[in-house]
């Protein structure tokens, strides 16, 4: 089986090298591809897809014509897939998590803000963990606050993994908020605290914006942060709460009924299975992480890997993510997806689970997470099924530029794998 997939691969590079006239970088053609497309064209065997000028210009099969001066990347069979969407990460806020000096996805102490923090300011686009998660073909991420000391941790963004020195590509495209005890920790220590401030916090908004006045302003939020939540209270800003035991789960529903204009979501849901109904009924979907089963909490004491295909199968939209925001292991999301494969989830919902669904929840279905004409070029070959662990990408595009295959971790293996011989000095940041 090894020695199928190395000579698959070989196949593959010979493909790579493979053009039509002298082509342009940005009109790219790859044929005989087994395409998911996760859109209304479903699964194409022997499928052709047309790039050009970042977008996707044409998906169908192998009687789709290649116009001239395209180059022809030749799949083989090979799967060919969206970009992967990571829906939970802090990719660009957090480099080491032990070095202070390197963790900016939380404000703590006494500051007058916390919904109004915004965490696109801090994003580093050369954060070494860029190039680690998209060789992996993770294409887009939501970058998110994490709690901080505080029910709300405040704004997130939507970026590229690509080359350039702007990867957001959407700032302050949800909020954050935290309740069950998380939140109640920061609200006089009880689940129902968390719940009683959240509420308030999104009436005062209302009340703000209704007569916003900084000087006079007097509630539980800051004028600042009041302002920062109208968007959230009018419905034009996603909403994240995190939250896990059942009976927090059950708060959130009563709270998307209570406001009916909130755009809400889940992070965490570990006992959403218990609620699955409820949440298809109410549509809310939820961030999720299959490996989230086991009672580590009073908050996970139903958990089980059967959560994530128990949701799905109930109809309610279903990302999967590391919902601790990990900003090392964003890249993970495959094997996620695999597992929950493994535990009940139909295999096609899971590819959706990491593609088209986060592009939902995040309203960027029109751009990103399927293979559409006219949607961003965002596009993945594999050397075997994406969701098995031992698969990875042969080729990435990101806005119909390839990217190299090279990271950190890249450069070393290949430094020392051969310790013969002058090796050149290291390098911090390539000149």
């Amino acid at each position: 089986m090894k020695a199928l997939a190395t000579s698959l691969a070989t196949s593959l590079m010979a493909g790579l090298s493979l053009f039509a006239g002298q082509a342009d970088a940005q009109s790219i053609a790859i044929t005989g591809g087994t395409i998911h497309s996760m859109g209304p064209a479903g699964l194409i065997e022997d499928g052709t897809l047309l790039m050009k000028d970042g977008v996707i210009e044409a998906v169908g099969d192998s009687a789709l014509a290649v116009p001239d001066g395209y180059r022809v990347i030749k799949a083989e069979g090979r799967p060919v897939t969206p970009g992967i969407f990571a829906a939970f990460t802090q990719i660009g806020l957090v480099e080491v998590g032990a070095v202070e000096d390197t963790r900016d996805g939380s404000v703590r102490g006494d500051v007058p803000f916390h919904a109004a923090f915004d965490v696109s300011y801090a994003i580093n686009p050369a954060s070494s963990l860029v190039p680690v998660t998209r060789i992996e073909g993770i294409t887009r991420a939501a970058v998110t606050a994490s709690g901080g000391d505080h029910v709300l941790a405040g704004q997130g963004a939507l970026i590229h993994l690509g080359e350039g020195m702007d990867l957001v590509t959407r700032p302050r495209a949800f909020m954050t908020a935290y309740l069950g005890a998380d939140g109640g920790d920061e609200a006089g220590n009880s689940r129902a605290g968390a719940v009683i401030w959240l509420v308030n916090a999104l009436k005062d908004a209302n009340r703000y914006a209704k007569a916003p006045n900084p000087s006079e302003w007097a509630g539980v939020v800051s004028a600042l942060d009041a302002e920062a939540l109208a968007p959230v209270v009018r419905g034009d800003q996603k909403l994240l709460i995190h939250a896990s035991r059942a009976s927090d789960l059950l708060q959130v529903i009563r709270l998307k009924k209570e406001m009916p204009k909130l755009d809400l979501a889940i992070v965490g849901a570990a006992e959403g299975w218990m609620l699955a109904d409820e949440l298809a009924a109410a549509k809310i979907p939820v961030i999720m992480q299959p490996f989230d089963n086991l009672p580590s909490d009073f908050s996970h004491l139903a958990a089980t890997q059967k959560n994530a295909a128990r949701l799905s199968q109930a109809g309610v939209l279903v990302a999967i993510g590391d919902t601790g925001a990990d900003s090392h292991n964003a890249r993970l999301v495959l094997q996620y997806a695999g597992n929950a494969v493994a535990n009940g989830m139909d295999w096609a919902y899971a590819l959706a689970s990491i593609t088209i669904n986060p592009a939902r929840l995040y309203g960027v279905e029109k751009e990103l997470g399927s293979l559409e004409p006219g949607k961003r070029a965002d596009v993945v070959i594999w050397d075997g099924d994406p969701l098995e662990v031992m698969s990875s990408p042969d080729a990435v595009f990101i806005d119909g530029d390839e990217i190299e295959l090279v990271s950190r971790q890249t450069r070393l293996r290949d430094r020392y794998m051969n310790l013969g011989g002058d090796q050149p000095l290291p390098i911090a940041i390539e000149a």
